[in-house]
């Protein structure tokens, strides 16, 4: 079909599908969402169970492995994680990545309805469990509340009414609150009091909790109504509280619970989590959008509404952002625009240099009008404006621009000829759209895999894939009906050459037919050449360092701060006070936010919050540039482990995409956690002897001292004591009981009992208190019945995987070193080391991400090859001119290492794209070239010189190969300031330049020696 005529002699239907890709690329860029990157599912669910008094070895035994037993028996289950900690158990679930965001519900359900039936085997106190399958959602606006002055309550109604107003705003989901203080209400009951009346805690929290319970009341009939009766609670209140009465044992007394305690509602003792931001005490609001809805938007009506509300705020508020979404994102995807408009522009002003004006116009139109189309259909499909769907189409430049470049040159040598417009626009557009279409189709095809991918990776870079084939598919489109009308337009003007005279004349044209030439006269040596630096490039390849994907070029670091395990939170966030001070003196840094006792709330898709424990404390820095980051890094790590030695401390940078947490992750799995300790230890002698990794340490925390009261079973027997009114009395004694709670509003309060501080235990008069002995009807000293009270070391941290405990030592590469690079320098000597039979050793980190990232992305790339191997095929009905096409892909890496060597760039993930980008590039020349090839041997006839229509072939390719080629390489330059696309940008500007040699050079020289043309005149 001739594509090009109906093109032009339709002119109206030409320019409806010009002015829908201008109209629908304006409304597409107004109404396309927007995202800083694209999202990807995160396939994990959490599954925590409480189980108060329990020390972390039982949690494990009772809890977590009856749970792992029913959680494994899913089919959809990649792998389970857990922690057991004293008193809780939280539990990872990982579904396997081949399960996408639609199946995930279904999925989530059966694991409820498996923890649910194991529920009914935990022990008594344990549970329920609770699943949370909202694990992975993101609070992209992220706010620091600040209110000096403010009370605990008016805190809490200034949080409450916050977040009543910006639930209201459009395209909210969920806002989450933390750092409120927590308030209980404290029943203080002397002990000398509670022994004068003879009663004891049990005889209050009986008296608490059954006036707390809810009960089956029963019903009534009346006439034909069935009338429900309540009893409702009484405790609901500091007031209700005090209105109760507690019976003493053995009488029928009733003494008011005011007579013999102190009832008030206080703030939390020991504060479960601090935060501040800039040093003042600060409280956040974590606002997650609908998925569905535009961030930038969502957040421009939340800043909006924001606004509205300081007005009537207290004096004094301040909401500060800690992580703005939506400024991100649009800074971002403004920078990127900015990015690819100069692309655009580059290209344009290449080939008005190199082709004329006309044709640099025609080229450029058409590339406009792609662009513009494809922002339309990726509206219409849903593809957000991120930063890898706009990466995308820098990727694809280099092939958009050669679909409209080969009809514009060939039409412009045909009018140079003497054609009319009109002909010779249709004429290049026949001979070519055929070949054209299929090393389209080859290009996409050389990115399913990354569409086909089902690992998060894959999530992550579909619209990679989804945007490359639109943008490809369109270019050829456009290059067959809309560049043939621009032709007819714009190149009436061109002027014809002399009768005779070669279109292909000139100095470049000259020196490129003399080289290709003597090529072919000594075309052995020149494979041989060619061979020789393809090997020499693989084996350089070894000395390119790897990495998965690069830090972020957001101007922020995390500060992760830990200190010995059992460390009272007071302590912890006095060190970070104190960092915290010292941060906020130093230049450039305009922001710090502190967080003790956990970390911030989700606010990344690629953060994960770090586990709660009072020990650690976490600082977000922000600072005015990316560069002034890595010396604040490099001064923090020579200042505190000095100021605080007895702390842990690391920083860490945000990354792109998948993955995250420690770049080096040596796993170590068995049964005897001491074995397990002692195995870590030589690990971690030998992580830091190697001088390449630093922030080393394990995930199951030191060991922390535990106070164990030794029970004499036979006095607690004659006393008729058990271990459950030792531990109750020890608990009365220092943190209190629990005995119920109430509501206030959102807020749920704990009601505990306790003694007068003066009267609480410590560590050495742990057993100096009174129990109540039901056989002696009377208090008798606790050290009757515990013979003695030991400091042991305890695990209060237990991992595993799988079902076996796991203890992980994790490090971060020292300097500039990849994880690659580090990983090498011990990997060897870690391996070497002597485990004991049952015991093993797994690497992890952003090696294991890059394995199961290329794996699945390797699993996925052979449906494509195969397609692009039949397309490549069908294409010429014969195998040599395939074969070489395939050949010359290889070859293509010479230019790869030496452009990351020679800039000192990883080859990340990206790179690998802008490989896979690059293959596509150079199969589509070839085969484009291999084409023309057979079209003028088969002009030339059986009598005709085949070597010389070899070399007029390749000179009729050389500006459109030359010039894509400039076009791409110097449409790159914007991406190399992207810490995202530097490493892609480099692999394809340096293997581009050397796959032009491939197609202009080493593709004749091939078809010379697979067809045994020998010489010139045969």
């Amino acid at each position: 079909m001739d594509i090009a005529r109906y093109a032009i002699d339709r002119p109206v239907t030409t320019w409806i599908l010009i002015l829908s890709c201008l109209l629908g690329g304006l409304w597409g860029y107004l109404s396309i969402g927007r995202l800083e990157d694209p999202a990807f599912t995160l396939q994990e669910a959490v599954v925590v169970t409480t189980w108060p008094g329990a020390s972390a070895e039982e949690v494990e035994l009772e809890v977590t492995e009856t749970l792992e037993s029913a959680i494994q028996q899913m089919p959809q289950l990649r792998r389970v994680t857990s922690m057991s900690e004293p008193g809780l158990s939280i539990i990872n679930v990982v579904i396997r990545s081949t399960y996408g965001s639609e199946q995930l519900p279904q999925v989530w359900d059966e694991l409820r309805r498996k923890v649910g039936d194991a529920a009914g085997g935990l022990p008594e106190g344990a549970g329920p469990p609770q699943v949370r399958d909202d694990f992975g959602d993101v609070f992209g606006l992220f706010y620091a509340v600040t209110a000096p002055g403010f009370t605990d309550r008016q805190l809490r109604t200034l949080a409450t009414d916050l977040r009543r107003d910006l639930l209201a705003v459009p395209g909210v989901s969920k806002i989450e609150t933390e750092g409120l203080p927590s308030e209980v209400i404290e029943i203080i009951v002397p002990r000398e009091r509670m022994a004068a009346l003879g009663i004891g805690p049990d005889q209050i929290l009986n008296a608490i909790r059954v006036q707390n319970q809810v009960t089956e009341t029963g019903a009534v009939r009346l006439d034909d109504l069935s009338l429900r009766i309540a009893v409702p609670r009484t405790v609901g209140s500091t007031e209700a509280l005090a209105g109760l009465r507690v019976g003493r044992p053995g009488t029928t007394d009733q003494i008011a619970l005011t007579d013999i305690a102190t009832i008030a509602r206080e703030a939390e003792e020991v504060p479960r989590l601090k935060i501040r931001h800039n040093a003042q005490d600060a409280f956040t609001l974590a606002i997650a959008g609908i998925a569905t809805e535009n961030i930038v938007d969502v957040g421009a009506q939340v800043e909006a509404r924001m606004a509205e509300l300081r007005a009537d705020l207290p004096l004094g508020v301040t909401i500060a952002p800690i992580y703005a979404q939506n400024q991100v994102v649009d800074q971002a995807v403004g920078d990127f625009v900015i990015n690819l408009v100069a692309s655009v522009g580059i290209v344009v002003l290449v080939l008005c240099v190199f082709m004329g004006w006309r044709v640099g116009l025609i080229v450029g139109a058409t590339l406009f009008l792609n662009v513009a189309g494809t922002v339309a259909i990726m509206a219409v499909a849903g593809i957000e404006m991120e930063r890898i769907s706009l990466g995308a189409l820098i990727i694809a430049m280099g092939m958009l621009v050669d679909n409209a470049i080969v009809v514009a040159e060939g039409a412009l040598i045909g009018v140079q000829q003497g054609r009319r417009p009109r002909d010779a626009a249709a004429e290049a557009c026949r001979r070519t759209q055929v070949p054209l279409l299929g090393a389209t189709v080859i290009g996409i095809m050389a990115f399913s895999g990354i569409g086909l991918s089902p690992d998060s990776t894959g999530e992550f870079l579909f619209s990679l894939f989804a945007v490359v084939a639109i943008s490809l598919l369109l270019s050829w489109v456009l290059a067959v009906t809309v560049t043939p009308l621009f032709c007819v337009y714009l190149l009436a003007g061109v002027k014809r050459i002399a009768e005779g005279a070669d279109p292909y004349g000139g100095l470049l044209y000259g020196t490129y037919k003399r080289v290709l030439r003597g090529t072919l006269r000594f075309r052995w040596l020149a494979v041989m050449a060619l061979v020789v630096a393809t090997g020499l490039s693989f084996w350089g390849f070894g000395q390119v360092r790897q990495q998965f994907f690069p830090p972020s070029n957001t101007p922020m670091f995390f500060v992760h701060y830990s200190l010995p395990q059992g460390t009272d939170i007071r302590a912890t966030n006095r060190d970070i006070e104190a960092i915290e001070a010292d941060l906020l003196s130093r230049p450039g840094v305009t922001a710090v936010t502190a967080f003790v006792g956990q970390g911030a709330s989700r606010f990344m898709l690629t953060y994960g919050p770090p586990d709660a424990s009072a020990a650690y404390g976490q600082l977000i820095v922000r600072t005015e540039t990316l560069e002034q980051i890595e010396p604040l890094i490099a001064s923090l790590r020579a200042e505190i482990p000095a100021r605080f030695p007895a702390a842990f401390f690391r920083t860490e940078r945000l990354v792109f995409g998948p993955g995250g947490g420690a770049k080096i992750r040596a796993r170590l799995s068995g049964e005897d956690p001491t074995v397990l300790r002692s195995l870590a230890a030589e690990v971690e002698q030998i992580f830091a002897g190697s001088g390449a990794l630093v922030d080393i340490r394990t995930d199951w925390r030191t060991q922390e001292l535990t106070l164990v009261p030794r029970l004499d079973e036979d006095r607690a027997r004659i006393s008729g004591l058990s271990r459950g009114d030792v531990a109750q009395t020890l608990a009365f004694a220092t943190t209190g009981i629990t005995a119920t709670t109430v509501r206030d509003g959102d807020q749920t309060i704990p009601v505990l009992l306790r003694p007068p501080l003066e009267e609480r235990a410590t560590a050495g008069r742990l057993t100096d208190q009174l129990i109540w002995s039901e056989a002696a009807q009377a208090f008798i000293p606790l050290d009757q019945v515990v013979a003695r009270t030991d400091l042991v070391a305890a695990e209060v941290l237990i991992r595993r995987r799988d079902r076996v405990r796991t203890l992980t030592v994790d490090a971060d590469p020292a300097g500039n070193l990849t994880a690659t690079e580090a990983l090498a320098a011990v990997r060897a000597q870690v391996e070497a080391l002597d485990l004991p039979p049952g015991y093993r050793l797994a690497w992890g980190g952003e090696v294991e991400d890059t394995a199961e990232a290329q794996g699945a992305l390797g699993a996925s790339l052979p449906p494509g090859f195969l397609i692009m191997l039949v397309i490549s095929v069908l294409l010429f009905g014969k195998l040599r001119q395939p074969a070489i096409v395939w050949l010359v892909v290889p070859m293509s890496v010479c230019g790869v290492v030496a452009g990351l060597l020679a800039t000192g760039l990883p080859f990340s993930f990206t790179a690998l794209l802008g490989l896979l980008s690059l293959s596509g590039m150079l199969m589509k020349n070839a085969i484009v070239l291999i084409e023309e090839i057979d079209l003028r041997i088969d002009e030339a006839g059986t009598d005709g010189d085949r070597l010389t229509a070899i070399v007029e072939a390749s000179v009729s390719r050389l500006r459109p190969v030359f010039l894509a080629a400039a076009t791409t390489i110097l449409g790159m330059i914007p991406l190399l300031s992207d810490a995202f696309f530097a490493s892609m940008s480099v692999t394809i500007m340096g293997g581009l330049a050397f796959a032009t040699v491939l197609t202009l050079v080493a593709v004749p020289v091939l078809y010379a020696l697979f067809f045994r043309i020998r010489a010139f005149g045969r």
